[in-house]
């Protein structure tokens, strides 16, 4: 009984990779895709503050604010596979890093229209710079389903993080936001 358990989880593991071994998938652009957010320190680290500060919100902001990154990241995303450049396009995304822990640190609470706002134009500078670095033959869609998979993921991470510890953690959230804004304060001058 205790075997079949293990078993199970295996087997529901393997199933996607089993179901891109026959022709018509674009497995490599996928795989690509959910890895560049995860791989990246600075997307990492921001798109998991979105989730942690998304969860420190009231209403509507705890779930427009990882929607709207979402959304605007793809919108970025289609800019850079069309080859946009944008000045200054690490400093952006090394500045949304220490937005988005400044503002988990001190667990701020802007105005829904300012956030979603910051939200957005963040979310831009990360979506580009995954655009720009789409991989030689791989599809742009099943890039960005990756890339999109894996920044809702970390959303969704943070965000449990924060709801999910006992009301006394919230000073260790504080301090993660701390940690991420030091960092990207680090990206910055780096």
């Amino acid at each position: 009984m205790h075997l079949r358990q293990p078993l199970a989880v295996i087997a529901l593991l393997l199933s996607p990779a089993m179901a891109f071994a026959h022709p018509g998938h674009d497995h490599a652009g996928l795989m690509a895709g959910l890895a560049h957010p995860l791989l990246g320190l600075d997307h990492l680290l921001a798109m998991l503050a979105v989730g942690l500060w998304a969860a420190q919100q009231a209403g509507v902001a705890r779930w427009a604010l990882p929607l709207c990154f979402v959304a605007s990241m793809l919108v970025g995303g289609l800019l850079g596979f069309n080859g946009l450049q944008v000045p200054l396009l690490e400093t952006g995304i090394a500045a949304s890093v220490l937005a988005f822990g400044l503002l988990v640190a001190v667990a701020i609470r802007l105005p829904t229209l300012a956030a979603i706002v910051l939200t957005a134009v963040f979310a831009l500078t990360h979506g580009v710079a995954h655009g720009l670095e789409l991989p030689a033959q791989a599809s742009p869609w099943g890039y960005a389903a990756g890339f999109a998979v894996a920044t809702a993921t970390l959303h969704a991470s943070g965000y449990a993080l924060v709801r999910l510890l006992p009301q006394a953690a919230a000073p260790l959230v504080r301090w993660l936001g701390a940690a991420s804004a030091v960092t990207g304060a680090w990206l910055l001058t780096g």
